[in-house]
């Protein structure tokens, strides 16, 4: 589990823990795939405003800094917000490129911060389950892996839709974000059976909203006892001694499984140009789908 601040932005102590955290968070992330390095990563949460999409962009953010470009994506279909968030808007979207209106490289627009490009959604995108659960979807997320360094993928929490689930079968690994204090734990276990349900490779958790703690992990250690000291009184103990190993990465497993949700319908919007009209054939996804007691239409795909 990985501890961030999402809350930040009070003072410069608050920023500082948490670019901190999410570099932890990133480091993380590369020691828990080394044999298969994670690209392409989703992001979600158990029931909203959990902080995922802030999450989302201080993860592109801290990627970015180590020299790639990374490309944040709000596939969040029913409920955009990352472009309001941070202030950066473009023309077009993710359904003008799946629609073949627009090229990806002209839909992803430069943010504020230098190799981080936002990929928009455009507001009431009608059937997003059938479109996210496309061929065209899966190609579409092929294409961003080989022209970024990265790509973070905003996804809605998955006690609504199963939206996010469905998108995980597209992402090297998914982030399941947790609400400190907010967050009951059957809709955490329910998230994460949802996910694994799904087959998608979960990371972890990041608990979020833990800033109380922050002046205690910048000014305390342990000492040999496994006593918490402060700083100030503790002159005399001498330096701290690093841990004999590295903290693991905990995931707890569910004793039920839960139930998927089934996606809401949304309503039709005039002005988009249709998808093309092809069929498929059923696929892993479809299945899933088919599990969760969802009847998706396949006339998206390619």
């Amino acid at each position: 589990m990985f501890g961030t601040n999402s809350t930040s932005g009070k003072g410069t102590g608050d920023r500082v823990f948490l670019q901190n955290a999410v570099k932890t968070l990133v480091a993380n992330i590369r020691f828990a795939s080394v044999d298969n390095p994670v690209h392409v990563i989703g992001v979600s949460s158990s029931i909203p405003n959990e902080g995922k999409s802030s999450i989302s962009y201080a993860l592109a953010q801290a990627l970015a800094a180590g020299g790639q470009e990374v490309l944040l994506v709000d596939c969040d279909l029913r409920r955009r917000s990352l472009a309001n968030m941070i202030g950066t808007h473009a023309q077009a979207g993710i359904y003008s490129v799946l629609s073949g209106q627009t090229e990806l490289n002209d839909a992803a627009v430069e943010t504020s911060t230098p190799g981080v490009y936002l990929l928009d959604c455009e507001p009431h995108i009608p059937n997003p389950v059938d479109i996210l659960a496309s061929r065209r979807f899966k190609s579409l997320v092929a294409q961003m892996r080989e022209e970024f360094g990265y790509v973070v993928i905003d996804t809605p929490p998955l006690s609504a839709f199963v939206d996010g689930a469905v998108i995980s079968q597209n992402v090297d690994g998914m982030l399941l974000v947790v609400r400190r204090n907010f967050t009951k734990r059957d809709e955490i276990l329910g998230a994460y059976e949802q996910l694994k349900k799904a087959g998608a490779n979960v990371l972890g958790t990041v608990l979020n909203f833990c800033e109380d703690e922050k002046s205690e992990y910048y000014y305390s250690y342990y000492n040999k006892d496994g006593k918490r000291v402060r700083k100030s009184s503790s002159s005399s103990q001498g330096a701290p001694k690093l841990p004999d190993a590295p903290l693991s990465q905990q995931v707890v497993h569910p004793s039920a499984p839960a139930s998927a949700p089934v996606a809401a319908s949304a309503p039709a919007v005039t002005g988009l140009k249709p998808l093309p009209n092809t069929s498929a054939s059923p696929d892993s996804t479809m299945a899933f789908l088919k599990q969760s007691g969802y009847q998706p239409r396949t006339d998206f795909d390619e």
